[in-house]
């Protein structure tokens, strides 16, 4: 990763900016402050880095999955970062700017005609902190299914959320979940490994 990808900006600014943004918009963000690297590398610990070529983050917020994965992924992968909240945008294109990242204000909902705009094949992983389980089931379920059906065959939705409510939708739509939780996490988080098979 080029050594200007990382954010110049102070961790309390980023910190700030994500609890000025939580205060506002409690239900689009999981919690008040950003993850915790205990958080961070378990939900990464399942990718081959060696063959992801595109990987997908859902709400990368302040960028402190968005990165790690920038420092870890191959220099000729590519990562879209779909975010909805224009103020993360902004500060994700200002503070990591690395010719990978692809940082798009829209929804997750949508991430197969962003992949489209993009000219991008499908995706090995998708990684998502969005907060499923206070989302009406009509939408988890419609982003569970479009991100099944972004995945290449064999890929994975890496999932991590405070609450459990969004488990029955990922088990309907991938059938093959893994549950663990990391309890260092501020709040403890459970993070759920949905493979899309191949063939």
């Amino acid at each position: 990763m080029p050594e200007n990808a990382r954010s110049p900006l102070k961790p309390l600014s980023e910190a700030l900016l994500f609890a000025s943004n939580f205060l506002r918009h409690p239900n689009m963000l999981g919690s008040i402050v950003p993850s915790s690297r205990f958080l961070v590398n378990q939900v990464l610990e399942p990718v081959d880095w060696s063959r992801a070529r595109v990987l997908v983050e859902y709400g990368p917020g302040v960028g402190t999955f968005t990165a790690e994965i920038l420092r870890r992924m191959r220099s000729d992968a590519q990562l879209v970062a779909i975010e909805t909240n224009q103020d993360f945008v902004r500060f994700l294109q200002r503070a990591l700017p690395d010719p990978r990242l692809h940082v798009v204000h829209d929804s997750a909902a949508e991430v197969q005609p962003v992949l489209q705009r993009l000219g991008l094949p499908a995706p090995r992983y998708i990684i998502s902190g969005i907060p499923l389980g206070s989302m009406p089931d009509p939408v988890r379920t419609d982003i569970a299914v479009k991100s099944r059906a972004a995945l290449e065959p064999g890929g994975a939705f890496l999932v991590y959320q405070f609450t459990a409510r969004a488990l029955p939708v990922l088990q309907r739509t991938f059938g093959d979940v893994r549950r663990s939780f990391e309890r260092r996490n501020l709040p403890p988080a459970q993070l759920f490994m949905c493979a899309k098979r191949a063939g």
